[in-house]
């Protein structure tokens, strides 16, 4: 007896039912990624590219030397040279979108899940589900609710770039130490407190991991957002696999390789210097308030408060 599970009909009736009553939604929402796409490609589009080059390779030269810096001038330089230049700022304008958009819902779920062990068991299948789904399906849906264009290369990006930053950000959280976060509650210091000055301090670099890997899922899945019509890099690659036009081909994949390298090696140096210098302010800051609430409270003095408001 051959019986075959209707899935797929049950997949596609749903998008349809998706489709039909919330057209508004993905309208909105199709609004605003081309408004945020269409910014970014002002932002870095509109200059010209001899001074985004020195504006990045300074950067580059601040946060990591001036190998790097150098390194970037570089890079850029060669994808001008072979006439990519317009197409890699429409890509970095697709990544910023992207990532940004998953990062805003990543940092949230994970601290939602790391806090709350149901919460957790909810999000974990759901993220192994967007985490293993080829990438290509991913543009099936998309399609079907935005049509051909920006918007729907962004809402595939967000969806297949979206689970690292979840995980790592759970993993960051619940990776500090409990000694930590029970001395913030024994002066009294609020969940909402603890989090801002104790956890995400602590757990930057995990959470800068995260943020590096949705960053560079975002720049994958962009050029493969090429073949719905998102343009930039992804574009080109597309026309050269079409046309077999192999001089096209490796234009277009080097410039997403500078483009990938500069983008993680950015994201690499905000974490290891920029979330240990965020570390140490709020941990100071914190110290102090804790100090000085207290030496604050009448009758709940203790060895170790008087010992935190002399230091203070």
């Amino acid at each position: 007896m051959d019986v075959r599970i209707p899935f797929g009909s049950w997949v596609e009736s749903g998008l349809d039912w998706i489709e039909h009553n919330l057209e508004w939604l993905f309208d909105l929402l199709a609004a605003v990624y081309v408004a945020l796409y269409d910014a970014v490609v002002w932002v870095v589009g509109t200059p010209p590219a001899i001074v985004v080059i020195t504006v990045l390779a300074l950067l580059a030269l601040a946060v990591r030397g001036w190998r790097f810096g150098l390194g970037t001038a570089l890079g850029l330089l060669f994808i001008v040279g072979v006439d990519q230049w317009d197409n890699a700022m429409e890509t970095l304008a697709l990544v910023v979108v992207a990532a940004f958009l998953a990062i805003v819902v990543a940092v949230p779920l994970g601290i939602w899940a790391a806090r709350s062990d149901r919460v957790s068991a909810v999000i974990k299948p759901v993220m192994d589900f967007l985490q293993t789904m080829p990438a290509f399906v991913y543009l099936i849906p998309a399609i079907g609710l935005f049509g051909i264009g920006v918007a729907p290369g962004i809402f595939a990006t967000v969806l297949f770039a979206l689970a690292p930053g979840v995980r790592l950000t759970e993993l960051g959280i619940r990776g500090v130490d409990r000694e930590v976060v029970e001395a913030g509650q024994a002066f009294g210091s609020t969940p909402g407190r603890i989090l801002r000055q104790i956890q995400l301090p602590l757990a930057m670099p995990s959470i800068m991991a995260g943020v590096n890997q949705v960053i560079m899922l975002s720049l994958s899945m962009v050029v493969i957002a090429g073949m719905v019509g998102a343009g930039g890099l992804g574009g080109d690659v597309t026309k050269s696999l079409s046309a077999l036009d192999t001089a096209l081909g490796f234009e277009a994949g080097l410039s997403v390789v500078i483009l990938a390298i500069i983008l993680d090696r950015f994201t690499g140096a905000f974490g290891t210097k920029r979330g240990l210098h965020l570390f140490r302010r709020l941990r100071a800051r914190g110290t102090s308030d804790a100090a000085a609430t207290a030496a604050s409270s009448p009758g709940a003095s203790s060895p170790t408060a008087d010992r935190e408001a002399v230091a203070a």
